[in-house]
């Protein structure tokens, strides 16, 4: 277990208490907290470049403690209101995709390498803000109006897109290796 392992672990062991403060009306700690979750992200990810601390396992833990953290927000908000369930539905059904094709892809071709897509890291983006932006609105009472609806109307684009995008690049690669047994 080095630093940046330790870190993702510690997000990860942030999101029951997250959505627990959720669940109980206390959306300005929830906030903060996952506000501190994303600085996390962030220092891990600089400190495993930096210090060249890269490894196999972080290479599944941090994205593993961030899809945890952001599908169970999605999910705790919806649930209590504060998103739509279309939007929920769709952000938790493109992971659940992603996933199931990342495993189904490894099974068939038994080479499955974990490179996010652009547009995947845009929509993990505007995931990201659009959380920070209804647990802000929720904690400090403030309106983000039409923001926070074109927020809403970015998640579900960018969330489209990119599981669309995954799903033709493991169907061509899928063919690919198809092709290249024959």
């Amino acid at each position: 277990m080095n630093v940046p392992n330790l870190i993702s672990l510690a997000r990860l062991l942030m999101v029951p208490v997250v959505i627990w403060l959720v669940l109980d009306g206390d959306l300005l700690a929830a906030f903060w907290l996952f506000v501190a979750a994303g600085v996390s992200d962030a220092v891990d990810g600089f400190i495993a470049k930096r210090f060249n601390a890269g490894s196999v396992l972080g290479g599944f833990l941090d994205p593993l403690a961030d899809k945890a953290l952001l599908v169970s927000v999605y999910v705790t908000l919806g649930y209590k209101g504060y998103l739509e369930n279309w939007l929920v539905i769709m952000v938790v059904f493109r992971d659940l995709l992603i996933i199931g094709g990342a495993l189904l892809f490894h099974t068939i071709t038994q080479s499955l390498t974990m490179t996010p897509l652009k547009i995947s890291k845009i929509n993990t983006a505007a995931q990201i803000v659009l959380a920070a932006v209804m647990l802000a609105a929720g904690g400090f009472e403030v309106d983000f109006g039409w923001a926070r609806d074109a927020l809403v109307y970015l998640v579900a684009a960018t969330t489209l897109a990119s599981g669309a995008a995954y799903v033709v690049r493991w169907t061509r690669r899928a063919g690919m290796m198809e092709d290249e047994q024959r």
